[in-house]
């Protein structure tokens, strides 16, 4: 009861007061139990306003940045979709509740191994795990309708703008390695359109095309 008080509390004060508006994606986040995606010890503040520790330098992030990206993607519930980083496993079990399929790519085993674990228990069975370098995307599986990136990067890897299909949406935070900006890119045929949210600070994007 707790918990679900604190989810409440969440939608209300950090995503609608701040715009958040899909009500697919406050459906999906008021669902999800963030505080199992943290240490025990963390529980008690996982759905306050700020990114946790999730162990090896990574980071669970803002509800409301979560909430963010997954509207911006605009998942109608039938794609397929690519994340580069699976981290804890939330930003992932939200695409699971938004999208037809999930594929999420993670370059620490450690961390792709307790979330797929966890995302197992809670009987999600719609996302495909790969532990790999994300910068270089899943090129077996693409195209894919919507890609997200949970890590800051100095520039868009291009790999990745080569796996979105037509018509498709990627988002990805840019900048340099302490401050970053949300970057949307639309892909029309062979047309790119660019444009830019809000400032945000991400841990970095790690593998050949990142930091």
């Amino acid at each position: 009861m707790k918990y679900t008080k604190l989810r409440k509390h969440m939608l209300e004060t950090q995503l609608m007061a701040k715009g958040i508006s899909n009500p697919q994606v406050l459906k999906a986040m008021g669902k999800i139990p963030r505080h199992f995606f943290v240490d025990e010890a963390l529980a008690v503040r996982a759905y306050g306003d700020y990114p946790l520790p999730i162990g090896e330098g990574q980071t669970i992030s803002q509800p409301y940045m979560v909430a963010l990206m997954s509207e911006k993607l605009n998942l109608s519930g039938h794609e397929k979709v690519l994340e580069i980083g699976t981290g804890s496993g939330y930003q992932t079990a939200v695409l699971a509740e938004l999208a037809s399929e999930v594929f999420s790519v993670e370059l620490l085993s450690g961390l792709s191994a307790k979330a797929g674990e966890l995302l197992d228990r809670l009987g999600y069975d719609n996302i495909n795990f790969k532990i790999a370098d994300g910068s270089l995307g899943w090129p077996d599986a693409a195209p894919y309708d919507a890609i997200i990136v949970t890590a800051g990067a100095p520039c868009t890897p291009q790999p990745l703008i080569r796996q979105l299909a037509d018509t498709g949406v990627l988002i990805i935070p840019v900048g340099n390695e302490a401050h970053q900006k949300l970057q949307i890119i639309r892909k029309k045929g062979k047309k790119l359109i660019k444009t830019t949210s809000c400032p945000c600070t991400f841990v970095k994007l790690r593998g050949a095309l990142g930091w």
